[in-house]
Order: C-alpha cells, then sequence, then structure tokens
C-alpha cells in the first residue's frame, strides 16, 4: 500500500491538536532545531496544529555550528520566534571535571553529553515558557538505537517515532518545506561523519527492512538486527524491582 503523506500529515496534526488539549491546553511546543529534517517536520506538524504562535525554536550550537543557517531557515519559514542558547561553557566544564576526577573523557561520553545537555536546556526553556517537550526521534534511528537516552531520545510528545526517515521525508514535502532541510544529509555533528557513514547501511535499506522485513545483503541484515537488539532497553521503561508488600 502506498504511503499517503497528506492523510499521515493531517492524522498527525490533529493527533498533536488533542494531546495538547488533554495534557497542555494553552501551552508551547518547545522544539529543539537543528536544521535537520527531523526537527523542521516536527517544527512544521507543531505550527500547523497550534498555530505558530505556540510553537517556540531552541537553537543549541556547541560553540560554532557550520550548518546553523539551516535551523534559521526553518524557524524563518515558519515564522516562529527562537532563542539560541550555546552549550559550549556547560559541555566544557562538564567535560574538563569528568576527564579531571576520573583521568579519562571517552569519545562516547563526548559524543552523548552535547546531546544530554540540549535536553535540559530544552526543559528548562519549557518550563519557563510553560511548555511542553517535543521530542523529534524517527522510526528508523530508533529501531537501531541511533539516539542518546536521556537526550534526544525524549520528550514529553513524539510525533514521528512511528514513521521512517523515508516517510517522515514525504511528510516534510507535504507540510511544504524547503527542499533544503527535506534532504539535508544527516551529519553527527562531532566527527564530520553522515549517520549512513556511521551506522554501516543506508537508511533506504533500513527503511525497506523494516517495513518488508527484506534485506538483500545477509552482512548488513544481521548489523541491523544486532543493533536493534543491542538498543532495545532504549525505547523501554526503566526496570524496577518487583517487590510487593505483604
Amino acid at each position: 500500500m502506498a504511503f499517503d503523506s497528506i492523510k499521515v500529515k493531517n492524522d498527525i496534526v490533529e493527533w498533536i491538536r488533542g494531546w495538547f488539549e488533554e495534557n497542555g491546553p494553552g501551552c508551547t511546543a518547545v522544539v529543539g532545531i537543528s536544521g535537520g529534517k527531523d526537527s523542521s517536520v516536527v517544527a512544521a506538524l507543531c505550527a500547523e496544529a497550534l498555530g505558530k504562535d505556540r510553537v517556540f525554536g531552541v537553537l543549541m550550537p556547541n560553540g560554532e555550528q557550520h550548518d546553523i543557517d539551516m535551523a534559521q531557515l526553518l524557524v524563518n519559514h515558519l515564522g516562529i520566534d527562537s532563542v539560541t542558547i550555546n552549550i559550549k561553557d556547560a559541555y566544557n566544564a562538564i567535560s574538563s571535571q569528568v576527564e579531571e576526577k576520573l583521568g579519562e573523557f571517552t569519545s562516547l561520553s563526548a559524543q552523548n553529553l552535547s546531546p544530554r545537555i540540549r535536553m535540559t536546556v530544552l526543559y528548562a526553556v519549557s518550563q519557563s515558557k510553560n511548555g511542553r517537550v517535543a521530542n523529534t526521534c524517527n522510526l528508523s534511528e530508533d529501531w537501531v538505537g541511533y539516539s542518546t537516552r536521556y537526550g534526544d531520545s525524549v520528550g514529553d510528545f513524539s510525533p514521528l517515532s512511528n514513521l521512517t526517515v523515508a516517510e517522515v521525508k514525504e511528510i516534510g514535502r507535504a507540510a511544504g518545506l524547503p527542499d533544503a532541510l527535506v534532504n539535508k544529509v544527516p551529519i553527527d555533528g562531532l566527527c564530520g561523519k553522515t549517520d549512513e557513514d556511521n551506522l554501516g547501511f543506508t537508511y533506504e535499506m533500513l527503511d525497506k527492512y523494516i517495513r518488508t522485513g527484506v534485506c538483500d545483503d545477509p552482512e548488513k541484515k544481521e548489523r541491523i538486527d544486532t543493533l536493534h537488539r543491542k538498543n532495545l532497553f532504549k525505547l523501554q521503561l526503566m526496570p524496577s524491582f518487583p517487590y510487593k508488600a505483604e
């Protein structure tokens, strides 16, 4: 069955409206704006659902961000209010103290610290703006754990978590976003590699496998399955000891 991007877009818009009516009447949708397709699509859907006056964008470069102009393009296109909060000082302060106290600050620590600081900023802004934080992850990224736990993997509501990368792009086009935002090649922001370079397979291959169960490359299939198994914990509630009072 063909993907009906117009219908799904409209359904998400109605879902966002309903969620806010139940969980935050009059509240603002707070969206971390990276300039990539996911945050752009989420911001556009929230603006359509709530009106641009109830969407607030937060740009969070870590020092210099080479593609910050794409985030500004999205803000200008939608006509939403926004703020830029540079996380460089917080990042440097935490990383230097961790290295000083532990004697090391690993590359994985460095990679995950930025998104965790950004989520802290989003919640600080949200509480100050009577807001609700939008999660911007998609199904493809979640499937293989390409997100940071307690970083970009969290939020108060998630419009795209059941949609693949290809489907998100189609919704972005249906929402009238500029091609530069919809088709922007995702880069990890740390070492300059693309998402697909880091993952070892294309989103096209991953999306097909998710929706059809078909993957023509046995090695890539095994890598996808392994990443999926290893990262399922990111999508589950924190385990708790099942104590029952007698």
